[in-house]
């Protein structure tokens, strides 16, 4: 596991950080694709260690989060993400719609103590266009991959999928994952990637990835090219065949640039390489993922900024997606409009508010009440980052970006709260911010409409 220090930047600090277990995980995975890269077998092992104080640990949770659309599926149709013969532990018939993995651990596991849990895995690309989804040649494995729920002082965080948006928690960790697969596939991936010959008309794609919150990859006939910014991260570029010339030459562009300009502002970006993959196809927008973006094109552009800067919110400065949306879209939508020299001069008074009750910091459960979720795109993007350019108005540009480029280096590969950048905010002003905080309707953690 590499240490933070590695890059000049301080991991996060434990004064600030609840403790949050397990913690330090490995993940080493194995996974043979068929022929056509829509089914996916093999085995993974899970390493961790129980980070917390207080009694031994006795059970961990894996999430199926690919089962998400489909749950617990039905005789003739199965949920997509399957686990057998689980060594380590037991595990428990899954919860949660079929996206939680109760596994009671065969040993108690004493506070320091490190152990591991390894399963076999099957996954079984659904056929729609979905981050975890075909269409045509491609296929496309975004939180396919099972991965450990987190476990605080409130509990073991296991909440739904709520069909939109994101509703994942997970803490840093380490992948090394190999993909055997047909030869005529290219397979991008989270990660440092190398591929060898494998069997014949087959290859194997491994990928070394440290501290990254989750591990999403593709595969299909991608057209491909790789450039290095002048940041010096390697960019490689994946498209489909019908994407247009001018939007690949355009997202190769802003992504070099993004990942420098993004660098610079908030810390040096840490993983070495970023794959984009690029479609018009994609009918559910984009998504990002550590060093691994999924990113729709078309004639007016792309969302590859706005999926850049997630790498540094939500991935590099972690967050509970679910209790915390705006932690980490509103914040890349921030970042993007400076990216464009946009100040987002008096958004405020433009804001739509869908429901009387709503905040900035409301929780998914909240957005995920009838009647629907129309309008949490306004209030989670828009109005969370008109709140951050009127903060910065509020602050002072200097001390915004100081307050911010410090925020993230606090939390490096750690975990934000709504609590803790308040009290950072706060730190960098001697005014009181405290009227600030409630015309925009940003609350402290457990005061949202929840």
């Amino acid at each position: 596991m590499l240490a933070a220090l590695l890059i000049g930047v301080p991991a996060a600090r434990a004064a600030d950080q609840p403790v949050r277990t397990p913690d330090r995980i490995g993940y080493d995975v194995v996974l043979r694709a068929d022929d056509s890269g829509t089914r996916w077998v093999g085995r993974e092992r899970i390493s961790f260690t129980h980070t917390g104080g207080g009694p031994a640990l006795r059970e961990v949770y894996v999430r199926l989060w690919g089962n998400g659309a489909d749950g617990c599926g039905s005789p003739g149709a199965p949920s997509p993400v399957s686990v057998s013969r689980v060594s380590g532990g037991v595990a428990d018939a899954p919860s949660v719609n079929c996206t939680a993995l109760r596994i009671r651990l065969a040993r108690p596991l004493a506070p320091g103590a490190r152990t591991s849990v390894a399963f076999d895995v099957s996954l079984a690309v659904p056929d729609r266009m979905a981050r975890f989804g075909r269409g045509g040649a491609y296929r496309y494995l975004g939180n396919a991959l099972p991965v450990l729920a987190v476990r605080d002082g409130r509990g073991w965080h296991l909440d739904p999928d709520v069909g939109f948006g994101e509703s994942y928690f997970t803490l840093a960790a380490d992948f090394r994952v190999a993909l055997d697969h047909p030869a005529r596939l290219a397979v991008p991936a989270t990660g440092t990637t190398t591929t060898r010959p494998g069997e014949p008309g087959r290859a194997v794609t491994v990928s070394t990835a440290h501290r990254v919150r989750d591990f999403a990859w593709a595969a299909g006939p991608f057209r491909t090219a790789t450039s290095t910014s002048p940041g010096g991260v390697r960019v490689r570029a994946y498209w489909t065949e019908n994407t247009d010339p001018s939007g690949v030459a355009s997202a190769r562009q802003e992504s070099a640039e993004a990942v420098d300009a993004f660098g610079k502002r908030f810390g040096s970006y840490p993983y070495g390489e970023l794959d984009v993959v690029l479609s018009p196809d994609f009918t559910f927008g984009s998504m990002e993922y550590a060093g691994f973006v999924l990113v729709s094109t078309g004639p007016d552009g792309s969302a590859v900024v706005h999926e850049i800067a997630h790498q540094w919110w939500y991935g590099i400065v972690g967050d509970d997606e679910y209790a915390d949306p705006w932690l980490d879209e509103a914040f890349a939508t921030y970042a993007q409009d400076l990216f464009y020299g946009d100040n987002a001069e008096g958004c405020w008074p433009d804001v739509f508010w869908p429901r009387p009750d709503a905040t900035v910091t409301a929780d998914m459960a909240y957005w995920a009440r009838p009647p629907g979720h129309n309008g949490w795109t306004a209030v989670v993007y828009r109005a969370g980052s008109c709140a951050l350019h009127d903060l910065e108005r509020e602050l002072g540009t200097p001390a915004m970006e100081q307050m911010l480029r410090r925020y993230a280096r606090d939390h490096w590969y750690g975990v934000s709260t709504d609590d803790a950048f308040m009290r950072a905010a706060q730190a960098a002003t001697a005014k009181d911010l405290t009227p600030f905080w409630q015309e925009h309707r940003i609350r402290a953690h457990g005061e949202s409409a929840r």
